[in-house]
């Protein structure tokens, strides 16, 4: 539970954006928790019981194909909300939610979540109802982009588009994640990763501690001047930046 006359969150989009009268319903029953590494927030078919806001973790939606191979569809960070079937109308999702980013969320009971969102009769009036169906429109647009990314884009440009919307949902410039695990979310072979990831590193652009530990440079100053306005609206305009590594 957090304090309702405390508006000095700064960490979650969408609570930040809440008015002062919707903060203040709902700040006693938001609950912040811890979200380790891997830990599965719900899987195909479960009925939600929470809405998360994360504000220092990633989660990432994987659609898991027959043979259990699974692809990661969107990743969720500091700008929404995981569990936006809860107020699309299902009680379920079609996808898993896995965490890869270690760090905290915000979480609400699903019936409390539904209750602040049809509590204005479904009037866009800048409440927390046109707040999720904002977020919700950038989610689905997110998951086209990622879509058409995997279709076109060689691994060295997914990579990168990986990164920038990593970047924009990090806290900080640090990434602790493994090659590996990178390439099951993108589909690809680990060693096409590897390879992807030492250009970037002879470029600059990142560091590795370790094998499971990135810095990503945060200025991007060998990037062209549009590569950081792309990763700031979550674009997959992420051609040039990769040709920076030919």
């Amino acid at each position: 539970m957090i304090d309702p006359h405390n508006r000095n969150l700064g960490q979650n989009h969408i609570l930040d954006s809440l008015s002062a009268t919707e903060y203040k319903r709902l700040a006693p029953h938001l609950e912040r928790v811890a979200l380790p590494l891997g830990d599965i927030i719900y899987e195909p078919g479960d009925e939600l019981r929470y809405a998360y806001f994360p504000t220092t973790c990633i989660v990432s939606m994987l659609y898991v194909m027959e043979s259990g191979a699974p692809a990661e569809i969107a990743m969720v960070g500091n700008d929404g909300v995981i569990g936006v079937s809860l107020f699309m109308g299902g009680g379920s999702m079609p996808n898993r939610a896995v965490v890869r980013s270690v760090g905290y969320a915000y979480r609400l009971r699903a019936q409390l979540l539904l209750q602040e969102f049809n509590r204005a009769g479904g009037c866009r009036n800048g409440t927390l109802h046109d707040l999720l169906l904002r977020y919700t429109q950038g989610l689905i647009t997110q998951i086209a982009q990622t879509s058409v990314c995997n279709r076109h884009h060689c691994v060295d440009q997914q990579l990168c588009r990986w990164l920038l919307l990593s970047l924009d949902r990090l806290p900080s410039n640090e990434l602790i994640i493994t090659q590996e695990l990178i390439a099951n979310m993108l589909g690809v072979r680990r060693e096409g990763i590897t390879e992807a990831a030492g250009k970037l590193q002879q470029a600059g652009l990142i560091a590795a501690a370790d094998v499971s530990r990135y810095w990503i440079g945060r200025d991007w100053k060998r990037a062209p001047a549009n590569a950081t306005k792309w990763s700031k609206r979550n674009s997959i305009d992420c051609v040039s930046l990769s040709r920076m590594l030919h």
